[in-house]
């Protein structure tokens, strides 16, 4: 199955407000989809109705081949779901969190125990197997809830922000359980974040604003469209970037150029072989690519 998740001109108001207005778009199976928005976009209501938690106004949804108005309970088998708010109890030990989780889905006994342990190797949950969830750090709760979410081993994995408000360091550590996931589990992955070089390694990005998709592609393709390329040159006099007839910027020992694009700067540096002897080709950044697109900055930054 080539795409895992279609959705057809799905709509969903509250009120007044149109929620999704008229939103298409694909998943294929595997793939790492980031789905981008500020606060308010629809992005939470659209993942509410691939989850079956929230009724369809209009509009189709297909997860795994099977209509979610029709299949809901199929389709809540084949999805795992991170929140940003944990929804760890955390009287309890992260042992009994996934325990209990596991008996909803009828995952009991040895079965348990055998799916308990490839999680806790996992995930590193060894030395917190016991402690209650109010005891752990913000990471540690977050290896948590992932690994609550696929412990009946689903096929799509939806992270909702999974790393907003953590350091750096432990940021990697959570991305490099996603990938692993993907690698050896062939897991989707839909992907919301504020973290723009999160969403750059992603294999496809939509861009949502007032529930419609306003830019899509991959990482270069928006990048290419959205933001510009910048050239720094080194080692050069003022007189020689005043030949090349663009705007410049004097940075400490060098001097900065905007482009259009790569194909711009090859056929710049081409023409200007004299010149361009010690340079360097930045590409634009994701971040620029949604200011561009929506006018706004993505917030918790």
């Amino acid at each position: 199955m080539e795409e895992i998740i279609k959705i057809e001109n799905l709509c969903k108001s509250f009120g007044n407000v149109k929620a999704v207005n008229k939103l298409s778009l694909k998943v294929k199976n595997g793939e790492l989809f980031a789905f981008l928005g500020i606060n308010g976009a629809g992005k939470s209501t659209t993942i509410s109705m691939i989850c079956g938690n929230l009724k369809i106004d209009s509009g189709k949804i297909f997860v795994c081949g099977k209509d979610v108005a029709k299949d809901s309970e199929y389709i809540k088998n084949q999805i795992g779901v991170v929140f940003q708010e944990s929804v760890l109890d955390k009287s309890l030990s992260v042992y009994d969190n996934i325990k209990f989780r596991a008996g909803l889905y009828g995952i009991t006994l040895d079965k348990f125990d055998k799916r308990y342990n490839e999680l806790e190797q996992l995930f590193d949950l060894k030395e917190i197997k016991n402690k209650p969830i109010s005891k752990l750090s913000g990471g540690q709760k977050r290896r948590v809830d992932i690994a609550r979410s696929i412990i009946h081993n689903p096929q799509i994995l939806i992270l909702d922000e999974p790393t907003t408000g953590l350091d750096p360091g432990t940021r990697k550590k959570i991305w490099n359980i996603i990938r692993k996931l993907r690698k050896d589990y062939k897991m989707t992955v839909f992907l919301t974040t504020h973290y723009m070089e999160e969403a750059a390694d992603a294999d496809y990005i939509t861009i949502l604003d007032k529930g419609k998709i306003i830019a899509e592609g991959t990482s270069l393709e928006l990048k290419n469209k959205y933001a510009s390329d910048t050239i720094i040159i080194y080692n050069i006099t003022e007189e020689e970037i005043k030949k090349l007839n663009l705007p410049y910027k004097k940075v400490r020992d060098a001097y900065k150029i905007e482009i259009d694009n790569t194909k711009q700067a090859t056929n710049l540096i081409i023409k200007n072989k004299n010149i361009f002897k010690d340079y360097e080709i930045i590409k634009g950044r994701m971040d620029d690519v949604f200011l561009s697109a929506t006018g706004y900055e993505l917030e918790g930054k």
